[in-house]
């Protein structure tokens, strides 16, 4: 199982990962709002300003305080270094 660093320590299966997106449109922070009334939302940014929203297959909502592009290039660099 491949781990991803998401910030702070915490850390997401790769496999379970659908979409890690910005947080500023407004589909993404309907998303986020339904995710939070439903108990689905994970709050992962450890009180500082959401930069990235994490869709996993779970239908859960994972909040980051990461780049989307920081976390797409973790993934990759840990799938290369699992490879080798």
């Amino acid at each position: 199982m491949q781990l991803i660093n998401i910030g702070f320590g915490n850390l997401v299966s790769a496999e379970k990962i659908i979409a890690v997106v910005a947080p500023d449109s407004a589909p993404i922070k309907r998303i986020v709002q339904d995710a939070k009334e439903q108990g689905l939302l994970i709050d992962a940014t450890y009180g500082r300003k959401t930069r990235s929203v994490i869709i996993a297959e779970s239908q859960h909502i994972i909040l980051s305080a990461i780049n989307p592009e920081s976390i797409g290039n973790r993934a990759v660099v840990e799938e290369d270094e699992h490879n080798e």
